[in-house]
């Protein structure tokens, strides 16, 4: 029986990303598990401490302020946006650094989309520069 909850569950949590990424009609299921961390003083807006972006991430380090959220799954994403739940409220324009586990796709984004439901806040968030290759159509 636990395992018939947990699987209803997860089917309730990808459908409300479904409901998302319907807004955006390049989105593709994808489901890729990553690590989600905010960026410092995500909060309100502000880049680094030291008043620079890294950019696609390539030089953001929990060293540099990075928090780490919580490791969820992309379920859906179009070469510029991936589409996830988290159990964290995260708020339009907060940046967010997505890493894969396989080391892949490690990349600042911008929260462009939130949808709020109990315990949970669905999220699009668009890349802030081009990650070539992140995402094949077949």
């Amino acid at each position: 029986m636990p395992n018939q909850a947990t699987a209803t569950a997860r089917a309730l949590e990808s459908d409300f990303v479904t409901r998302l990424a319907r807004f955006f009609p390049d989105a593709t299921p994808v489901r890729i598990p990553i690590r989600l961390s905010r960026a410092p003083d995500a909060a309100n807006g502000n880049e680094h401490r030291n008043g620079q972006s890294s950019g696609n991430g390539d030089s953001a380090t929990p060293a540099n302020g990075w928090c780490t959220l919580q490791e969820t799954v992309i379920e859906f994403g179009t070469p510029n946006e991936v589409f996830f739940m988290v159990a964290q409220p995260l708020e339009f324009a907060d940046r967010v650094l997505v890493e894969s586990r396989d080391g892949s796709l490690r990349a600042e984004a911008s929260v462009v989309a939130v949808q709020y439901h109990p315990e949970r806040t669905v999220v699009a968030a668009r890349f802030l520069k081009p990650v070539p290759n992140w995402i094949v159509k077949s």
